[in-house]
């Protein structure tokens, strides 16, 4: 399975977790607090600096995870010029992509493993309540597991479709990659439970 974190070796790969996630935590709470496109340019210009710092082709790879959005970029473009309100909606999506291209910043400079042992330190707390830590991080870490297997599938599933056919795909493969999640999922269960689950 594969995994977010980056194979190039940059400084930020040598910052502990815990501070990472403060940052981020941190900054996430600036951007809300910032509500205009203006005010929102320095942290886009920050989150920008971060990505370049680590070369061309770490760049390139976080520009091509945030492909995703694309979708929610067009439906909210589209839905503030239609309401004339697009001082608005360019706040939105500026906080969107920046806050994303942060938390990719994080996920690509950390080690799944330490991700793990953090979020479950973290959660410790949650024990009281009934709620097992190393459940809740192994939850996250599989989804952040999860998260390129898709963006792989999706490619395939694509890349079949145009091979099929001279249409655009667009709406006609979210069946089959949703099927193909579904499918994932299932295995990765039985494989939990044929290791004894989670404990």
């Amino acid at each position: 399975m594969l995994t977010l974190t980056s194979p190039i070796d940059i400084w930020a790969h040598r910052i502990p977790v815990g501070p990472k996630l403060a940052a981020l935590a941190a900054g996430t709470a600036v951007l809300f607090a910032l509500n205009s496109p203006a005010g929102l340019l320095p942290a886009v210009g920050v989150a920008a600096a971060l990505i370049a710092s680590g070369g061309r082709t770490f760049a390139l790879t976080s520009v091509r995870m945030l492909r995703p959005l694309v979708p929610f970029i067009l439906i909210v473009a589209l839905w503030h010029l239609a309401t004339d309100a697009q001082t608005e909606g360019a706040t939105i999506l500026l906080r969107m992509v920046t806050a994303v291209a942060a938390a990719n910043f994080v996920t690509m400079t950390t080690r799944l493993s330490d991700m793990i042992a953090t979020l479950q330190r973290l959660g410790r707390p949650l024990a009281s309540v009934g709620l097992r830590p190393r459940t809740l991080a192994i939850a996250i870490a599989l989804t952040i597991r999860f998260i390129p297997v898709m963006l792989t599938r999706m490619d395939t599933i694509r890349f079949a479709w145009r091979a099929r056919s001279a249409r655009k795909p667009g709406w006609r493969i979210l069946m089959p990659l949703t099927l193909a999640a579904l499918d994932d999922a299932d295995q990765t269960a039985e494989a939990l439970r044929a290791r004894g689950g989670i404990r």
